[in-house]
């Protein structure tokens, strides 16, 4: 059975859009992104403010966080056991992150089915997969591309171990990727989540103000940004760079590429080599 974990989220009354992503065309009404979590407050709370609050409250995306601690058996709301094997830590049993899993299936599924069946009940099929995220340390590395890539999905699951790690043998039957934001610990997986879903909402067409922003800022091409200027035009005897200030836009912007490209070479040269490697295939 499904419970309502009170997600913030909108019910939109946008018709059904043709987006671009990548050069994709999806089809849909909002970008969905579902947290089984031990702490849903925390992931709530940080993701409910500044741009991604206002996308949830424009129904451009819905965040929702499900406890896995509702769907234990145990009296106690305990959701972790000893290993077998011995060892140091707690690990969390797979039941409850399992009924957590399917209880999301089950919404999502009544949302693409529009309600249900003839009668009115869900049939708890969802009309395509939706990928389940391990936020795990032992996962491939998170960057700009796949988050380009997962931001074309309609649905994504993200599950955040916490003590010693999830039971394999239900990561073996839900997840789909096992992703890492990098080679460190972290107490739990609720922050790379948050770090991930900022990363791939961002890209949902009509959260950012300025659609050109996600194309311009760093990693958008391969390279990093290219050095940023405000007012005034002379900070403590550092002026901005008179080709700004020309209004010639052609020459910006072959100034911003340029400067792109140097400071990549400079500071990412792994990045460099791959940026001068495309080139050379066209």
């Amino acid at each position: 059975m499904f419970k309502d974990h009170g997600a913030y989220h909108g019910r939109t009354n946008l018709a059904a859009s043709n987006w671009q992503i990548r050069g994709r065309e999806v089809d849909r009404d909002m970008m969905n992104f579902h947290i089984l979590t031990l702490f849903p407050e925390m992931v709530m709370q940080g993701l409910h403010t500044s741009i991604l609050g206002r996308a949830v409250e424009r129904e451009y995306i819905s965040i929702e966080a499900v406890n896995i601690r509702d769907y234990t058996m145990d009296k106690h709301g305990k959701v972790d056991d000893y290993t077998y094997g011995g060892g140091a830590g707690m690990l969390m049993q797979a039941q409850p992150v399992y009924d957590a899993y399917m209880a999301v299936r089950e919404k999502i599924a009544v949302r693409q089915n529009h309600g249900g069946d003839a009668d009115g009940h869900p049939d708890g099929i969802c009309r395509k997969d939706t990928r389940v995220i391990y936020v795990t340390p032992q996962g491939k590395t998170f960057h700009q591309a796949l988050a380009q890539e997962l931001a074309g999905e309609e649905d994504l699951i993200f599950l955040c171990g916490h003590y010693e790690g999830i039971d394999e043998r239900v990561l073996q039957e839900i997840v789909t990727d096992e992703i890492s934001i990098g080679d460190y610990v972290l107490t739990g997986g609720e922050l790379p989540a948050m770090v991930m879903i900022d990363a791939i909402a961002r890209l949902v067409p009509g959260v950012l103000h300025n659609t050109d922003s996600a194309v311009t800022e760093s990693f958008g091409d391969g390279l990093l940004e290219y050095p940023q200027y405000s007012r005034p035009e002379i900070w403590h005897d550092k002026a901005v760079p008179a080709v700004l200030l020309s209004g010639d836009h052609a020459k910006v912007d072959a100034w911003r590429m340029e400067q792109a490209v140097l400071r990549t070479k400079e500071r990412r040269p792994d990045l460099y080599e791959a940026y001068i490697a495309r080139k050379e295939q066209k």
